[in-house]
């Protein structure tokens, strides 16, 4: 019995071909098209002996490989992509991933687990066209909805009444009709009711039309709203003066700033020896600023014993003495 592992891609497969005992006999990767199938059938047919029984694992359950391998006589497992990652998680805990592998992978899953899983029946020409329907319905319908939620993300911030009007029954032939005469609040402030009742009438409605008409014109849902340039302007106004409020607080805060700095100042000057200053710096005493005096115009600390012993030579007794603490 042979087992074969198909790592399925859009332009290209996979291929890994695995024994009972799980040595393999080859790997290959081909192409998504008839040579590629052609090269797919021949590589297991180098392995198998005639009769022998051939379990292909795949993680999908449609298409051009599929219904080939379904053609040859082969029992074909469909694995689901998240049942293929937690298998793959069994053998491996550092996370690396590689299509080869996941041939591999897929190929040993159906050796060991295909009980877990069930094959693929071959159906009729008819079971698969209305299987095709059924999934180009479901895409529809799923295509429908994501367009619908956009539709009322947009609406709630600019156009919130005409949720109020029809709620979330926005795909309705009704909502749709008066969007369409009505696609921003601007129009939908002049519509009547005598155009709600024929846009109405035009979308489809044969009943009921005036007692809708009435209750969407009843809910005024465009009164309420707040025009975009409007909101804006008002966002505008509302920066505006938050930055006046800001810039009134820096300018008392650098205020504040330059008279601690003024008084720091006073204070240091009163610090200064006028006898220690050069007879030239007397002049320039009353224009000095904290970040033009130098520290010689400062009071002087008490001299150090260091700055004593500079330029001074050590005599041999202290060499001596210093030589027999170290």
């Amino acid at each position: 019995m042979l087992f074969i592992g198909v790592d399925w891609a859009e332009d290209h497969h996979d291929v890994c071909v695995m024994v009972e005992d799980g040595q393999v006999l080859g790997k290959r990767r081909v192409p998504d098209s008839v040579t590629g199938l052609g090269e797919l059938h021949g590589l297991i047919a180098e392995h198998t002996g005639g009769d022998e029984a051939v379990v292909v694992g795949i993680e999908i359950d449609r298409g051009l490989v599929v219904y080939s391998l379904l053609a040859a006589g082969y029992e074909v497992y469909a694995i689901n992509p998240l049942a293929a990652a937690r298998y793959r998680d069994r053998h491996a805990t550092s996370g690396a991933k590689s299509d080869p592998g996941d041939a591999k992978m897929l190929a040993d899953l159906v050796r060991t687990d295909r009980h877990n899983h069930r094959p693929i029946a071959g159906d009729s020409d008819l079971a698969e066209g209305v299987k095709l329907l059924a999934r180009a319905h479901q895409n529809a319908i799923w295509g429908r909805q994501r367009q619908l939620n956009a539709l009322r993300s947009a609406l709630r911030e600019y156009y919130p009444g005409t949720l109020a009007a029809f709620g979330t029954d926005l795909a309705s032939a009704d909502a749709l009709a008066i969007l369409a005469i009505a696609p921003t609040p601007e129009l939908g402030r002049g519509l009547s009711r005598s155009k709600i009742a024929a846009a109405l009438r035009k979308g489809g409605r044969q009943r009921n039309i005036e007692r809708r008409a009435e209750e969407i014109s009843m809910t005024r849902p465009l009164t309420i709203v707040t025009p975009p340039t409007a909101r804006m302007a008002n966002r505008t106004t509302d920066a505006t003066l938050m930055g006046a409020s800001l810039r009134t607080v820096a300018e008392s805060t650098f205020k504040g700033m330059i008279k601690a700095a003024t008084a720091k100042a006073r204070q240091t000057l009163a610090t200064i020896d006028p006898t220690r200053l050069p007879m030239a710096k007397l002049g320039d005493l009353a224009a000095a600023t904290p970040a033009t005096m130098s520290s010689a115009m400062l009071v002087p600390r008490p001299p150090t014993r260091a700055a004593e012993t500079v330029g001074r030579t050590r005599t041999e007794a202290e060499i001596r003495a210093r030589a027999i603490t170290n």
